[in-house]
């Protein structure tokens, strides 16, 4: 990585070779991250062809919550009908 300027640290980000937390920074030109304490590399996560292509991209992934069965309700609506305990007299 050439210059500090094209460099930016992940908050948070935890190395997966040696497991120090902020330890992790991304050149921000060639898109790779690099851990400053010992020296793992790779390319980021996305730099895949998939990625590059933006029609993959904009496609929505199938999750269950993005199902058209999952925002159907289960069960049908019932009315409910609220009693007032002290309107009742014991006896």
């Amino acid at each position: 990585m050439s210059t500090s300027s094209n460099r930016r640290f992940i908050a948070g980000a935890v190395c997966p070779r040696c497991a120090q937390m902020d330890k992790i920074v991304v050149d921000l030109e060639t898109d790779r991250r690099e851990c400053v304490a010992c020296g793992f590399t790779e390319a980021r996560p996305g730099d895949t062809p998939a990625a590059a292509d933006p029609a993959a991209a904009a496609a929505e992934l199938p999750t269950r919550v993005s199902r058209a069965a999952a925002r159907r309700p289960d069960t049908p609506a019932e009315p409910v009908r609220l009693i007032d305990p002290g309107s009742k007299k014991q006896g």
